[in-house]
């Protein structure tokens, strides 16, 4: 006989939002044993940060979990596609690249394809590393549909994901948890009771007086961390001498035409605006460092540079790059800003949330939360932090610029040593290594490393090896196909238009 007696029966989220919804909608899908009772208390009172429009292709993973229809998702959303990030003036002014989902071009007797691409495009053999991306020219094209799953094709490679109004996006899956028997409970937690002599969390004192017990905590208040840090206090690593950017200000804006398939993040004077074309509006920000901005300036950069007319005052947002030093503490589980928060420069807001949550299922305790699935959960979290943190330092660290004091900062800051092996060994020969699983594929750090001008000073001895007119032959024929898939595909917009708009 199965041993319940220590399972656990009673989950309390502490805060909505997205992480509180998407954790409530991940649970209801995976405990349908009729006995786990799931709780969200949320205050109206309270707001929600709201950013993390922008996400990355493993959204899909989590959606599809759900067993939740893209096409509705959207809708409800009033979501479009993402192929990509589109980069302006990070390199140098002036510069513009596309770092995008998918892979470049194919390798060839085993030896990656962008080898091959470092000997030839200065020939003049070989065309800009984008048009051999599938992703990155429908991105150009602005163009959208489905990748073919057929191995060998060049749509193999295409992928993507969203651009979503968060707000609207917790609000379905707020709808999709409580028809699976959800209970959300209004309220605004003024206690945190917790037990003797371990201080496992008991439960938490609405101010109406209502308590709710639980056995497992996800606390997902938001930056002040109400579990993990207020009664728990863990502790927090602060990361801004690498990512030095401390504030924020956003402001939706009215849409303007084509709908574009990417994100774009412009680099300014102190720190980078972003813009996310959504069905009804585009958002946008100004991420900065205030010791080199002021906030009224930092508020007129992104209102000047808006692509339509302002929809709402600029809001503005405190931030400290970082992390909890423990994301799972006794019986509570920190997700979203609540466990740290790293800037939304390529969009992992709403995949570390994900993430967590799959952590938390594959480590699932029992009313004990033993310490070793504990520390386990822990130490993975510290390592995907830490690897998402070097990829965005890595931006900021390769920087030409030099015509103001943060860029200037920025290029000659010392960076964490597992971030200069990895350049290092590009600069060399072009040498990618991914360690241990991490999220950033060869191609992403490819994209980037090009796109701001990291160029190897050798290439894969192995290339010369291959005959010259062969490989040629096949870097063209590789230019071809993708040209011709990129073209063949519908607009994104008239794709929208068809399968997933939003009511009017």
């Amino acid at each position: 006989m199965p041993d319940t007696a220590m399972a656990i029966r009673n989950v309390v989220i502490v805060g909505g939002g997205t992480a509180g919804w998407m954790a409530a909608a991940a649970l209801c899908r995976v405990h349908r044993n009729g006995t786990t009772s799931i709780t969200v208390v949320e205050s109206d009172e309270i707001g929600i940060v709201g950013v993390g429009e922008a996400t990355i292709p493993p959204i899909q993973t989590y959606n599809n979990m759900l067993g939740v229809d893209e096409r509705e998702m959207l809708r409800a959303s009033q979501g479009t596609y993402k192929l990509g990030i589109e980069f302006v003036n990070w390199g140098r002014l002036g510069d513009v690249y596309l770092h995008p989902f998918g892979s470049f071009g194919r390798s060839m007797e085993a030896i990656s394809f962008h080898q091959f691409w470092l000997k030839y495009h200065p020939l003049g053999l070989a065309a800009p590393i984008s048009e051999y991306n599938v992703t990155a020219m429908a991105a150009k094209l602005n163009r959208f549909y489905h990748p073919n799953p057929e191995p060998g094709t060049v749509m193999n490679s295409f992928a993507y994901a969203y651009h979503f109004d968060a707000s609207l996006y917790g609000r379905f899956l707020r709808n999709y948890s409580e028809a699976r028997g959800v209970k959300r409970v209004e309220g605004k937690i003024v206690e945190v009771r917790q037990r003797e002599p371990d201080g496992f969390i008991e439960s938490v004192v609405l101010a109406d007086g209502q308590s709710v017990a639980g056995d497992l905590f996800i606390d997902c208040s938001g930056f002040r961390g109400l579990l993990i840090e207020q009664t728990l206090h863990t502790g927090y690593d602060d990361w801004s001498h690498w990512l030095p950017c401390d504030r924020a200000v956003a402001v939706p804006c009215e849409s303007v035409k084509p709908l574009l398939p990417y994100t774009r993040c412009t680099a300014h004077t102190a720190g980078w605006q972003w813009r996310i074309p959504l069905q009804h509006r585009i958002g946008n920000g100004h991420v900065y460092c205030s010791r080199f901005i002021s906030d009224d300036e930092a508020a007129a950069t992104v209102l000047k540079n808006l692509d339509g007319k302002a929809l709402a005052d600029p809001r503005p947002l405190k931030f400290v790059t970082g992390r909890r030093r423990k994301a799972w503490s006794r019986n509570v589980v920190a997700l979203g800003l609540a466990s740290g928060f790293l800037e939304p420069l390529e969009s992992t807001s709403i995949y570390l949330i994900q993430s967590g949550i799959a952590r938390l299922l594959s480590l699932f305790p029992d009313r004990t939360c033993n310490a070793i699935e504990v520390e386990e959960y822990n130490r993975l979290t510290d390592l995907q932090m830490e690897q998402i943190r070097d990829f965005i330092i890595l931006h900021y660290k390769l920087t030409q610029r030099d015509d103001s004091p943060f860029w200037r900062h920025c290029g000659s800051m010392e960076v964490p040593q597992s971030l200069t092996r990895k350049m290092d060994l590009f600069r060399r020969r072009g040498r990618l290594v991914r360690y241990q699983d991490e999220l950033f594929s060869e191609d992403s750090w490819l994209a980037v490393m090009l796109g701001q001008n990291l160029i190897p000073e050798r290439y894969d001895p192995l290339v010369d090896m291959l005959p010259q007119d062969n490989t040629v032959t096949a870097l063209r024929r590789m230019r071809e196909l993708v040209r011709q898939a990129a073209e063949s595909l519908p607009g994104h917009e008239d794709f929208i238009a068809r399968h997933c708009a939003a009511p009017v």
